[in-house]
């Protein structure tokens, strides 16, 4: 009787951790080459287990992560799926001074997952920094770049995995430019020529990719003059002609600037990724889903023909930049900064986009298996008469939540005040995991059970997060084993 009710509890507890461990062994098909970057800078993460499998369905066999999280790289094993982790910009400075820190940094963060008792994850490169010499850094990490590669790339030669580990650096498209826009005037920027000369140096001999990050996007936001049409691959707008070459698109433009700026340093045929390229759906008056279903459409019809760029045709590899919304990152570059994702912050698909290239009609296979909170908002009361104290409330509110929704051109714009202050009241509510505490503003805000949502502006509930999830888990499987005992012990 024992080992009935054992095996009663122990299956139980598997089916349990299963839930969050499931593998698909069914997935959708990507183009060749085509990789994703899993960001986590969010109050209320996916879980890793289910992102994993949200990559599997969707096709993604290349992920680009910007650290080495253990966790999230765990949750990689045994799928095959090629990995790039990354040293953030903060770490540069202690493993260019320290080859023992970079030793140590291998030992915990490669050889564990390549070396482990389990089964291994696919790592194929290491991101040392992510963008370093962008010039809002104003020469911060210049000097610690290359040092800090130079120092990882040893201790994983020494650690047996100089020939299956590359060691790179994310660089900015802002690396190179062309003061006639024209491609074959581009160059590598003067301020950090020899500092570059050193990198591609090493990445010759090591033969390791040239990673960029490219953003048609941005030089649209940047520039009022830009041309828009240019910054999509179908466009019929403006050209730029160049050495009897026609670009028609700034991608291809950009690209070949790159390419032009290593055949100057001496670097001709050196293999260029693209760590990073991407439309952002909100924060602008041009970030939206329309504008990047468009642009993601022209990508991956492009990726899949090989048609690559007049200077570099064939295959290209690339990641999509990015895979969710992220609310906690910095905006100082704009309010887009936080809806780069294809997939919202709960892994719900936001347009439909075919990843195989081949322009079909389908939407992206959404994440499965994830924990809302309870569907409740935070709104300003109906009982409120004066408004002359809402403003004030709305901009606390919007201090310490994400109000990038709101304003001109984004998803939230042309609310009046007390919908704005609603869904600042709600945002600050649900980042709190629906603390009654945070939805009361002076009395301002009210809790109701009735989606406020209107049209585009949406109005969320938030997700259990990752740390929450596992935490529980970890409480059910204790207690699962706990209940297990007692059985075996008083039957």
């Amino acid at each position: 009787m024992a080992q009935v009710e054992f095996s009663t509890w122990g299956l139980c507890l598997m089916l349990v951790l299963a839930h969050y461990q499931f593998q698909d062994a069914q997935g959708a098909e990507s183009v060749p080459g085509l990789g994703i970057n899993w960001g986590a800078l969010a109050s209320h993460t996916l879980n890793p287990n289910i992102v994993v499998n949200m990559l599997k369905d969707n096709g993604f066999m290349k992920v680009k992560l910007f650290d080495a999280d253990p966790w999230t790289v765990s949750t990689l094993s045994g799928t095959n799926i090629e990995v790039m982790v990354g040293i953030p910009n903060d770490q540069l400075s202690k493993f260019a001074g320290s080859s023992s820190s970079a030793e140590d940094w291998v030992k915990e963060n490669i050889t564990k997952h390549l070396r482990g008792r389990h089964e291994t994850v696919n790592i194929r490169y290491v991101s040392v920094g992510n963008e370093p010499f962008m010039k809002d850094y104003k020469g911060a990490y210049v000097q610690t770049t290359f040092p800090a590669m130079q120092n990882i790339y040893r201790a994983i030669e020494k650690a047996g995995f100089g020939d299956t580990v590359k060691v790179t650096t994310a660089l900015n498209a802002d690396v190179y430019e062309s003061p006639s826009n024209k491609p074959s005037d581009g160059d590598f920027r003067s301020d950090i020529r020899d500092s570059i000369q050193q990198i591609l140096s090493f990445l010759h001999e090591t033969n390791s990719p040239f990673l960029v990050n490219i953003y048609p996007f941005l030089s649209l936001y940047q520039n009022d003059n830009f041309p828009e049409e240019f910054a999509f691959f179908d466009g019929e707008g403006r050209t730029v002609e160049d050495n009897n070459v026609q670009y028609n698109n700034a991608y291809d433009a950009n690209l070949d600037t790159l390419v032009w700026s290593l055949k100057k340093a001496g670097y001709p045929d050196m293999r260029i990724v693209v760590g990073e390229i991407g439309w952002p759906t909100d924060g602008n008056k041009h970030a939206n889903n329309k504008n990047a279903k468009r642009f993601y459409q022209g990508l991956l019809k492009n990726m899949a023909s090989k048609q690559g760029t007049p200077l570099r045709p064939g295959a290209m590899e690339m990641y999509l930049f990015s895979l969710t919304d992220e609310n906690m990152k910095s905006i100082e570059p704009g309010k887009f900064e936080r809806h780069w994702g294809i997939f919202g912050y709960d892994g719900s698909a936001k347009f439909p986009l075919d990843f195989s290239g081949q322009g079909q009609d389908k939407w992206p296979i959404a994440a499965k298996g994830v924990v809302y909170q309870d569907r409740v908002w935070c709104v300003l009361s109906s009982d409120v008469r004066n408004l002359s104290l809402v403003p004030s409330a709305l901009d606390y509110a919007c201090a310490g939540a994400d109000c990038t929704s709101l304003g001109y051109g984004c998803s939230c714009d042309n609310l009046d005040l007390a919908t704005n202050a609603s869904y600042a009241f709600n945002q600050y509510f649900q980042t709190r995991d629906q603390s009654v505490e945070a939805c009361n503003f002076n009395g301002l805000a009210t809790i109701v059970s009735q989606d406020p949502s209107k049209g585009s502006c949406i109005f969320p509930v938030e997700i259990e997060s990752s740390g929450d999830v596992l935490r529980a888990i970890h409480t059910l499987g204790t207690l699962l084993i706990g209940l297990a005992l007692f059985s075996m012990t008083f039957t």
